[in-house]
């Protein structure tokens, strides 16, 4: 299988000679077309600052991070934003949803920005609305939609692009349970159907059950890999309470 993404060797320092944080510690891995990881970590572990050097927010020390055969960590300026905008998905906790338009023009926005045809941003955003189960929210604003409704058209409007890799920041961190599960479900059905590559940071061990692999970090360098092969989401579950515990972390915190 390819690899969409390959983290190489990186590393990611803050501050000055005189006080100087060490986020991420020679971290190395890759994710194939079609998986679906989550990273998981306490508190400070340095999962998020992973997340924000792959999804280009942030920028590595040391090290290469290569998505789809490109080397982001090369890149600057429009090269950089033109790779952003066609080739990566970003679904983030608190949605990021424009207030003033509709769900349909939230999801049709990257779409636009891209010129695409129109007929084709319709026939793209009805495809996706189809397989998130939003098609009854599209006319709605924003403040008419409930939580799980808002997320999924966020994960509508990453899918929309058909990008080599959607990032997932917290996705049910401000859903109730229900919600979360429906979130969830869709995220199964776009990596199952649609081979959508999904690479999640969560602190939830619910909600990284249902992902195929997990990467556990702990002090900047990852610590554990689970891989759920065969398991039951529910036996998956409970292997993933085993590693947070190895880890120190307060299970509270992660269920």
């Amino acid at each position: 299988m390819k690899n969409i993404l390959k983290v190489d060797k990186i590393e990611k320092y803050y501050g000055n000679k005189g006080n100087i944080t060490k986020a991420i510690d020679n971290i190395s891995f890759t994710v194939d077309k079609g998986e679906f990881v989550g990273i998981m970590g306490p508190s400070g572990s340095g999962k998020t600052t992973l997340l924000n050097c792959i999804s280009t927010i942030d920028k590595v020390t040391t090290g290469h991070i290569r998505i789809s055969d490109v080397d982001i960590t090369e890149l600057k300026g429009k090269k950089l934003e033109s790779f952003r905008q066609k080739e990566l998905g970003f679904i983030f906790q608190d949605f990021n949803l424009l207030d003033t338009l509709t769900a349909y023009e939230n999801i049709a926005l990257a779409l636009t920005i891209q010129n695409i045809a129109p007929d084709e941003i319709h026939n793209r955003i009805q495809a996706a609305a189809e397989k998130l189960e939003i098609r009854d929210v599209l006319k709605k604003y924003p403040f008419q939609m409930s939580g799980g409704q808002k997320q999924r058209v966020a994960s509508a409007r990453a899918l929309i692009s058909e990008p080599s890799l959607i990032l997932a920041d917290e996705p049910t961190g401000a859903l109730d349970s229900k919600s979360s599960r429906l979130l969830l479900s869709s995220f199964e059905k776009l990596n199952g159907e649609l081979l959508s590559t999904i690479l999640m940071v969560t602190h939830d061990a619910f909600t990284a059950s249902y992902a195929k692999r997990i990467l556990f970090i702990k002090d900047g360098r990852i610590f554990n890999e689970l891989i759920r092969g065969k398991d039951s989401r529910k036996e998956f579950f409970n292997k993933i309470i085993e590693v947070v515990t190895l880890l120190g972390g307060d299970i509270g915190d992660v269920i």
